[in-house]
């Protein structure tokens, strides 16, 4: 649905996007996960049609950025970082004015609006002023706008930017209810837990290039790579916190060993015997009180990807 073949983009001496290459399937909640300044914001503009790429294709729907932008914007609906609103507008003359942006025939218009409301979950608020609205309603009356021409692909940049939890639960369950509804949506993102809770696939940007990408699943078992196990000592201090971690490192098969809160994690590999591991610790006079493995997720991946800015 969204292919990008070598974009380039760069400002004054600084490069953005550094030959990104990555595809989003169709139907797909895409996580486009990166630090700060890693390019995602960038790759989105240019999506959107509102930046030209330096270098590159980008096409939506087979339709090609460069050469269609007005056959693009119709594909898409965007839903920038900083949102503006017309405060002095009332919630329903907001989405009618953007409506009518689109072309939507004025007799479609109030069924549309109302639709768009329900789904958002604003039809009670739809009289009042857009100014008295909470920062997770402005967010949703703003993701309404984005669907008023029934786009089949979302860009959403930082979605759940400032809402507090309830709000970022209820932004949650809205975007799958537009995948349920055949939206493909690209969600940019640096809050790990969030892209990890909602979306299917995840692609990592770093420094302007795709360092990983694919479904998640699939991401976290390439990534994660070696097998890792807790340990937790009863009674630990540091004395014996060092000498299970010096134990731990001249185990065969133990390739790492870090301190992880209240215990130690150690990272093996594939052919070590987890059993014959702890009973070589309980010989050594350890008294463990939990060993179990530490499954992957998501800001382990993230850290490892983009370990050059940690």
């Amino acid at each position: 649905m969204i292919e990008v073949q070598g974009l380039h983009k760069r400002y004054g001496g600084r490069v953005a996007l550094d030959q990104l290459d990555f595809a989003v399937p169709e139907g797909e909640i895409f996580g486009f996960l990166g630090p700060n300044g890693a390019g995602k914001t960038t790759t989105i503009r240019i999506l959107a049609t509102l930046t030209p790429a330096d270098g590159g294709t980008a096409t939506i729907d087979g339709v090609r950025i460069d050469r269609q932008p007005y056959a693009v914007r119709r594909l898409i609906g965007y839903m920038p970082d900083f949102f503006g609103v017309y405060d002095r507008l009332s919630v329903v003359e907001y989405l009618d004015f953007y409506a009518g942006c689109y072309d939507v025939p004025a007799a479609r218009r109030q069924r549309v609006t109302a639709e768009l409301l329900e789904l958002v979950d604003l039809a009670d608020r739809a009289g009042d002023d857009v100014d008295s609205l909470s920062r997770g309603m402005k967010q949703r009356l703003c993701l309404a706008r984005a669907l008023v021409h029934e786009p089949r692909v979302l860009l959403l940049d930082e979605p759940a930017s400032g809402l507090d939890p309830r709000a970022c639960l209820e932004m949650q369950e809205l975007i799958r209810e537009l995948r349920r509804m055949g939206k493909t949506i690209l969600i940019s993102s640096h809050i790990v837990p969030e892209v990890e809770e909602l979306c299917t696939w995840v692609g990592v940007i770093d420094a302007g290039r795709m360092v990983e990408i694919g479904p998640k699943a699939e991401v976290l078992d390439r990534v994660a790579g070696a097998r890792r196990l807790r340990i937790e000592l009863a009674r630990a201090d540091e004395a014996r916190t060092e000498a299970a971690r010096r134990l731990l490192l001249g185990w065969p098969g133990v390739l790492d060993v870090e301190e992880r809160g209240a215990g130690l994690v150690a990272t093996v590999d594939a052919g070590l015997q987890a059993h014959e591991l702890l009973g070589g610790l309980v010989k050594a006079g350890m008294d463990v009180s939990a060993f179990s493995p530490v499954e992957a997720d998501l800001s382990d991946v993230f850290l490892r990807l983009t370990e050059r800015d940690a």
